[in-house]
């Protein structure tokens, strides 16, 4: 596969290994990624040899920081355009949500916005201990919507997921740990095989068990009805002054100036 795609797979014997390959980016999701990862996600679901998937970034600085705001102005540049661009992102949510093998996120450096997102929609989670969490999307007068926000409120809780999200920080990984986001966290020299080992632990178990327990949690988690008004409101911010002001910014390598419209 060349190394030049936007998502890798590697396998070997009953696991796969999901590479979000843009590390000169820091693996900062743009739209082709969301795309194919959500794909990817399908065609390995379906794989009935597998038995785990894990799911890191490339290279040791990030697992993803993110979405890549450079593709804003062209790709969601309003509601119009950002609303089918949150529905791609609902899908691919959905598709690493619903897979029936286990998956475990391996986390090394930045994991913030976008890529805690999907940590958050793995099964586990192993952590080095420099790597940061956080989603600042307040700094860009962006939601959160609806389809991106399952994983992380059903992970966290609504205390938590409230303070990540009006607070906008970056925390370390101890943090994290203590908030529930992650379910280990080692030395950064041991996240890879930290990681593959709970990954051949998962593996060794009976499978069929395994996506049961999956199939039983999903079932027993109580997730709201959002109505299709409420949905499109999850992309209103799209529309405002402050969206504009805060990619801007973010951009110029400023602070945002926001005034509420």
């Amino acid at each position: 596969m060349p190394e030049s795609e936007p998502i890798l797979v590697y396998r070997e014997d009953a696991i796969a290994t999901i590479v979000l390959n843009r590390p000169e980016r820091l693996n900062a999701l743009n739209k082709a990624m969301w795309r194919r990862l959500g794909e990817v996600m399908r065609e390995l679901s379906a794989d009935e040899a597998l038995r785990c998937i894990v799911v890191r970034g490339a290279g040791d600085k990030a697992f993803a920081a993110g979405a890549d705001i450079a593709e804003f102005a062209k790709e969601r540049a309003d509601s119009r355009q950002a609303k089918p661009y949150g529905n791609l992102i609902h899908e691919t949510m959905q598709a690493l949500a619903r897979c029936r093998h286990p998956t475990v996120a391996m986390i090394r450096g930045a994991c913030v916005g976008g890529g805690l997102e999907i940590a958050a929609m793995c099964d586990l989670r192993v952590a080095g201990e420099s790597s940061r969490f956080g989603i600042p999307v307040n700094r860009l007068g962006l939601t959160m919507a609806y389809g991106e926000m399952t994983g992380l409120l059903a992970l966290a809780g609504r205390a938590v997921a409230l303070e990540i999200l009006l607070e906008g920080r970056l925390f370390e990984a101890r943090e994290a740990l203590r908030k529930g986001l992650v379910n280990r966290v080692v030395p950064d020299d041991m996240v890879e095989a930290e990681t593959m080992t709970v990954a051949r632990r998962i593996a060794d178990g009976a499978p069929l068990v395994n996506r049961w327990h999956k199939q039983f949690i999903e079932r027993l988690t109580v997730r709201a009805d959002v109505t299709p008004e409420e949905w499109d409101e999850g992309f209103a911010c799209f529309d405002t002054r402050d969206y504009k002001e805060g990619v801007a910014a973010f951009l110029e390598k400023r602070k945002p100036e926001f005034k509420g419209k």
